[in-house]
């Protein structure tokens, strides 16, 4: 099974089957399920802010803080908040 981005997690989780080959709980399969479902049905105030919120969660992965920020900043959006750094830095 292809291992590289969002779409293997995607496919392994359609699959029931984890990266590794294991099976995957149905009991968290159900719940993760249950709560994309109503995710998926949740109205939408915005793209730009779905965007930046993806951006934070994922940039922080791959980036340190300042240079996060600096990213965000230069591309339009508001730089990281403290809760933020606090949550995905600390």
């Amino acid at each position: 099974m292809k291992k590289i981005g969002m779409q293997a997690i995607d496919a392994a989780i359609n699959n029931g089957v984890d990266l590794d080959g294991s099976p995957i709980p149905s009991k968290m399969l159900e719940l993760y399920n249950k709560i994309m479902n109503k995710e998926n049905k949740r109205e939408r105030s915005g793209v730009k802010k779905s965007m930046r919120n993806r951006c934070v969660k994922t940039g922080s992965k791959h980036f340190d803080k300042e240079t996060l920020n600096k990213l965000l900043i230069d591309s339009g959006w508001e730089g990281l908040k403290e809760k933020e750094i606090l949550f995905f830095y600390n």
